[in-house]
């Protein structure tokens, strides 16, 4: 049995508002309810919706933690009543809905995931929340196949990265928007056939050259605003298009004549208020199908940079200037 402490060092939000609002704060350990377990934090991901809950527009679901973060990966310290299948001891990485900024964060059993073979902790933290939001998006409700032609927006992200690996990977043709020279070479050296800068180009006309006007299958969008009416341009016939994040507004003035002409399908997703369940079925979906791919090295997460969880203002600050390709990790004590 693992003797734990009292307390933890954990990040709160001391207030809305810029980075700074982010504070180091001591907070009594949590302990896991029925169907948990308690992972010893050694890394957590940082992600684009913790930015979005510091500045007080995503307020954790109902019963869950105040403090930030989405994705953790390090050892299981205790078990819930009726978990089955984890042991104490065990390595995981897990998808969370807040309180991965801490030193001892719980999980749902479920949303546990079993650590690829030759990842380290940081590595591991970086795979639940873009690894998942992927795959759900992009091939479940997204329905890409091989073969098809897939656009995805922000290609530089931690979501886009990972989106340009597993869609190149399962056979489709894949074209990334990105804003700089530099994030485009990020983007085709990981897999894209063409990526677009924003700021030079109109994505909607180097589509329709790349496609020979008829456009691509699937489009993954994080920007919203003028994208989503320009994404319907885009798109070919029977097209999808999956919304999943607004960097610009969500409210726009839409002609829909040209989604009813060309069959087009319009979706969206969040990941974090779903159910346990739901989770749960796509973390199984990931093992079956993604974790393989990450044992093997034929994908993986993307780390751009690592600080220390009590730089976790700093890594605000780098997530909002959006210089970043790929992921950005908060390191708890000395893991690796």
């Amino acid at each position: 049995m693992t003797t734990l402490p009292a307390e933890m060092t954990a990040i709160e939000c001391d207030g809305f508002g810029a980075p700074d609002v982010l504070k180091p704060t001591p907070r009594p350990v949590p302990a896991p309810e029925h169907g948990e377990v308690l992972i010893r934090v050694a890394a957590a991901g940082v992600n684009r919706p913790d930015v979005i809950q510091r500045t007080g527009n995503y307020s954790p679901p109902p019963g869950i933690t105040d403090i930030p973060g989405l994705e953790v990966a390090g050892e299981i310290v205790a078990l819930g009543e009726g978990v089955s299948g984890w042991r104490e001891g065990d390595r995981v990485m897990a998808l969370v809905a807040g309180g991965g900024y801490a030193e001892y964060c719980v999980a749902p059993a479920p949303q546990c995931m079993a650590i690829p073979s030759g990842f380290d902790m940081i590595q591991a933290a970086a795979v639940p929340e873009t690894f998942m939001t992927v795959w759900t998006n992009v091939f479940d409700r997204g329905r890409l196949q091989g073969g098809e032609t897939f656009l995805v927006h922000g290609g530089s992200s931690g979501i886009g990265t990972v989106a340009i690996q597993l869609a190149r990977r399962f056979g489709a043709r894949v074209f990334a928007t990105a804003g700089s020279a530099d994030k485009c070479a990020a983007c085709e050296k990981l897999g894209a056939e063409r990526a677009i800068n924003y700021r030079e180009e109109d994505f909607v006309e180097v589509v329709d050259e790349l496609t020979g006007g008829r456009g691509v299958d699937l489009i993954l969008d994080m920007v919203g605003g003028d994208y989503i009416p320009r994404n319907i341009t885009a798109l070919a016939v029977e097209g999808r298009l999956v919304q999943i994040a607004f960097l610009q507004s969500p409210k726009v003035e839409l002609n829909f004549g040209p989604m009813m002409m060309k069959r087009l399908t319009i979706t969206g997703s969040t990941l974090r208020a779903r159910s346990i369940q739901q989770k749960a079925d796509i973390a199984e979906a990931l093992s079956e199908h993604v974790l393989p791919m990450l044992a093997s090295g034929a994908v993986a997460p993307l780390i751009d940079t690592v600080l220390p969880l009590d730089q976790a203002a700093e890594a605000h600050r780098l997530m909002e200037a959006s210089n970043h390709v790929g992921k950005i990790m908060l390191k708890v004590g000395n893991a690796g």
